[in-house]
């Protein structure tokens, strides 16, 4: 800092005077302009206090995309789909579970032989045109269940199940026909056997009658290796089944592409598994008028 100055004293001489001036606009002339420092403006220091923020609410991105999981399982949550009758097609090409007319596949194993044949017909159910299934179970030579089940496929590739006819057989009598369904009646919902797009930890109902159909899937692996009568299979798609009708069940069931079930293993319970055992082409069944009548052969 400079000193400031001062005002001169009165003069007598005028030529002093004038010099004194002369001298005094000099060295204002010649002063060097204040610093920055003289000019500074002072500005009290930031305050250390941080605003506060209100929380910001992340929702959770959902781990099934309902475009892609159309039937996902939801805990507590009603179950209803929406669907459009005409987007549905009875050709199943799902490379997961694909369904040709004529194709049967064979599977054994804890003393039970199963029978599926895809036999071509079609069912109308829910104005939906759906493939007609056909599944026997037996024991030994004895026909112990007889089911028929009704599948669709939406433009996306998901293969829906809509109901199915079963009973337990004694003979040729039924002793019961617990787990049959259709959807749109007594409140059934359509549910999805298998996705177009599975990602593992995709949980989906695959039936949904509440007390009667209540079976859900979740992927568990879609790298799984099953080795069987019929080959050994790789990139397996793996699904843990279960339904809160018996809660003490527990199934593995194993799809394998361009095949569909290849193993299915209950691990609750004595246990058991299933292998595919014969996949063979066939005739597709011709058009049946009449309606489906179990353990009739």
């Amino acid at each position: 800092m400079t000193s400031p100055i001062s005002k001169p004293g009165a003069i007598r001489v005028v030529a002093i005077s004038a010099l004194a001036a002369l001298v005094a606009g000099c060295a204002s002339a010649s002063s060097p302009p204040p610093s920055p420092r003289q000019t500074e403006t002072h500005n009290p220091a930031p305050s250390t206090s941080v605003p506060t923020v209100a929380p910001v609410e992340v929702t959770p991105e959902p781990t099934s995309q309902p475009d892609r999981n159309p039937s996902a399982f939801v805990k507590d949550a009603p179950y209803s789909v929406a669907i459009d009758p005409a987007a549905f097609s009875s050709t199943i090409t799902n490379h997961l579970f694909p369904l040709e007319p004529g194709t049967t596949w064979t599977y054994d194993g804890g003393g039970e032989h199963i029978v599926v044949t895809v036999t071509g017909q079609t069912r109308v159910i829910a104005g939906v045109t759906t493939l007609v299934v056909h599944d026997q179970a037996f024991e030994g030579d004895e026909l112990v269940e007889d089911t028929e089940d009704y599948y669709a496929q939406d433009p996306a590739g998901n293969v829906w199940y809509f109901g199915e006819v079963t009973g337990e057989c004694d003979g040729r009598t039924v002793t019961s026909r617990h787990g049959s369904w259709e959807a749109h009646v007594d409140g059934a919902q359509p549910g999805v056997v298998m996705l177009a797009q599975p990602r593992i930890g995709d949980v989906y109902r695959q039936e949904y009658l509440a007390g009667e159909a209540e079976d859900q899937a979740t992927i568990l692996q879609l790298d799984g290796i099953v080795t069987g009568p019929t080959g050994d299979y790789v990139d397996v798609l793996v699904t843990e089944d279960v339904t809160p009708l018996e809660p003490d069940l527990l199934e593995h069931k194993s799809y394998a592409r361009g095949v569909g079930v290849v193993q299915e293993e209950t691990l609750s319970g004595d246990g058991g598994v299933l292998k595919l055992t014969e996949v063979r082409a066939g005739n597709a069944a011709s058009p049946s008028a009449s309606p489906f009548s179990p353990c009739q052969g």
